[in-house]
């Protein structure tokens, strides 16, 4: 069993009720994977492994494009992204749609601040984030992966209220725990 380093414990205090954590748990590793994505209507291949030669990366998974909980969140992590790259970090969100719609999508809800991709079903099911009530869709989780792949922050919750502020506020822990 891993030590508890005093920077996951205070990772751990921004987290909600373990019924609502996300699978992956902190300190898990990432999965690597390379999709499909877009940014500014652009598409482009991502691999994880790459973005975190970058830095830390905010991976959320969201249900749908253009779904109104959807486009709100993109919305938040677009108005967010200037503070998420002063931070050192990049977000990525990922849904089983197409590529296509992910391409309008990253323009017209995530205002071409960040890339959205393709969640294939075996990537939905590495990450366990699978919806249980609606087949081939992710349910909306957050991650937060350090640059060494390994998961510091998880949160589970279809609500989208939290998502950016949690992870905006585990990503400034992270850096300031950085020597």
């Amino acid at each position: 069993m891993r030590p508890v380093t005093p920077f996951l414990a205070a990772v751990a205090a921004l987290s909600i009720p373990a019924a609502a954590i996300a699978s992956l748990t902190v300190g898990a590793r990432a999965p690597d994977f390379e999709t499909q994505s877009a940014l500014a209507g652009k598409v482009r291949t991502l691999k994880l492994s790459d973005e975190l030669k970058k830095g830390p990366v905010v991976l959320y998974f969201f249900p749908a494009a253009f779904t109104p909980g959807c486009t709100l969140e993109a919305a938040d992590f677009a108005q967010a992204s200037d503070d998420f790259r002063k931070s050192g970090a990049q977000v990525i969100g990922l849904s089983a749609d197409p590529i296509g719609k992910l391409a309008k999508f990253s323009v017209e809800a995530c205002r071409s601040k960040f890339a959205v991709a393709t969640a294939t079903p075996q990537l939905i099911a590495q990450y366990q984030v699978k919806m249980p009530a609606r087949e081939g869709l992710s349910d909306r989780t957050s991650y937060v992966i350090a640059p060494n792949g390994r998961v510091i922050y998880a949160h589970s919750d279809m609500n989208p209220r939290d998502h950016v502020r949690n992870t905006l506020a585990a990503v400034r822990q992270w850096r300031a725990a950085q020597p």
